[in-house]
């Protein structure tokens, strides 16, 4: 649906469980379709588990009264078996990131993880080539090697995947050095090439109108786009913070402090999809 109205699902990064309200009102303000996640090295960051994290996004649905599309995905993970507990605490998709291994094995972790995600009804992301990083929170790197068009092809057919994150300019992360960029011909040639869904991973700090083009592409662009350090920078910024707490750290601080801190997450989110995803009032789109 995103593809044929142009515009991309937000697949936000609360990183901490009570930011999980504030995506969930920016959505349902916005009417938006919408995305939470979270990575396998935030979970081991910030001090949560797979099932608590879950745990929360199901009981904050409930709560709110959450009534446009939402759904659960588990971002770059490296290790089988957090899929697995991933699965069984009830995200509905994740992501095998084998990125940094050789193109056949990269195809063969990902090609097992998108099997087993499928046999429980889930849906499954993987990573060609490499999406680089500045802060070292998503990714172990900052490595980048943009994804070849071709062996695009070759990946989503050898693996079944539902949906590609491709590496075309941007990075994890604040861009501090490196300006953002994105190679719209290599991702043209890959969307001429491979049907899934694609993902744009480092949304954050990109400008609107790069973002918007990449959806907008004439053969259909980008239609996910993850964007998580731009919420914990507001975050940060309305506590007078520039450390990251853990999840428990978070949760301990009074709670003014706290709701203004979900305030200006809330709007960060409402920003992003008016003014980068054009996602808002989509929600009618889709049947639940």
């Amino acid at each position: 649906m995103a593809e044929k109205g142009k515009y991309a699902i937000g697949s936000f990064s609360p990183r901490y469980t009570p930011v999980i309200q504030a995506v969930l009102r920016a959505a349902q303000k916005a009417q938006s379709p919408f995305i939470c996640q979270i990575s396998q090295k935030e979970l081991e960051r910030y001090g949560i588990t797979p099932k608590e994290f879950a745990d929360e996004f199901y009981a904050r649905l409930q709560s709110e009264g959450i009534t446009v599309p939402a759904v659960l995905h588990l971002d770059h993970t490296k290790t089988f078996s957090v899929i697995q507990e991933a699965v069984e605490a009830g995200f509905t998709s994740i992501m095998i990131d084998a990125s940094e291994k050789p193109f056949e094995e990269n195809v063969r972790i990902s090609k097992e993880a998108v099997e087993f995600a499928h046999a429980h009804g889930v849906s499954a992301e993987a990573e060609l080539g490499m999406i680089g990083t500045t802060d070292y929170i998503e990714t172990d790197n900052d490595e980048e090697l943009y994804t070849d068009p071709q062996e695009a092809k070759r990946f989503v057919e050898g693996t079944g995947v539902d949906s590609l994150a491709v590496s075309v300019g941007t990075a994890h992360g604040v861009y501090m050095v490196k300006e953002p960029k994105i190679d719209f011909a290599r991702l043209e040639a890959i969307r001429q090439l491979t049907p899934v869904h694609l993902v744009l991973h480092g949304g954050s700090g990109v400008p609107a109108w790069m973002i918007e083009k990449a959806i907008r592409l004439p053969q259909g662009g980008v239609s996910k786009v993850n964007i998580a350090t731009d919420l914990e920078l507001s975050l940060l910024e309305a506590l007078g913070r520039e450390e990251r707490m853990t999840n428990a750290e978070l949760k301990a601080l009074p709670p003014e402090e706290l709701n203004a801190g979900l305030a200006a997450v809330e709007a960060t989110v409402l920003d992003k999809i008016a003014n980068f995803l054009g996602s808002q009032g989509q929600a009618a789109d889709f049947t639940l």
